[in-house]
């Protein structure tokens, strides 16, 4: 996965092999399959892969409308409804926004466009800031102050 694809390089999610379908007017589309290693006991998505889908369509949704601005997350109340198998999607929306708050909503479908989870997240936007000593890798400052 390209880092300018998210406009950023996610490492756990280029681990998860989450796809870029949609990022645009407060909107936001992402695609995953899972691997066998990203399952649980009963051969389903592991919830915590879903979580993580869940939570990075809304991030998409919230940063669409500001690209340069990064988000972290503040609140997130997730809903399992059924397994969730094979393809999945991830459809995120930006509800509303105020200067440093996002409010968003993501559902995931499975590979029979049957909704199978659902959240509901409140992300801070924060700026990417570079420190660190000249000629090392800058580092972002993430505060939620």
């Amino acid at each position: 996965m390209d880092q300018n694809t998210f406009g950023v390089r996610i490492p756990f999610v280029e681990h998860l092999g989450f796809r870029l379908e949609k990022m645009e007017g407060g909107e936001s589309q992402l695609a995953y399959e899972a691997r066998p290693e990203h399952l649980n006991s009963f051969s389903v998505t592991h919830g915590g892969a879903v979580m993580t889908l869940m939570d990075v369509t809304m991030a998409v949704a919230a940063r669409s409308l500001e690209r340069e601005m990064g988000v972290v997350t503040i609140e997130m109340k997730t809903q399992f409804m059924q397994p969730c198998r094979g393809l999945l999607t991830g459809k995120g929306r930006l509800m509303h926004r105020t200067a440093t708050m996002a409010f968003t909503e993501a559902t995931i479908y499975d590979s029979a466009g049957r909704a199978c989870a659902h959240a509901t997240g409140t992300f801070k936007y924060v700026p990417r800031l570079p420190i660190g000593a000249k000629g090392t890798q800058p580092l972002n400052v993430i505060s939620t102050d």
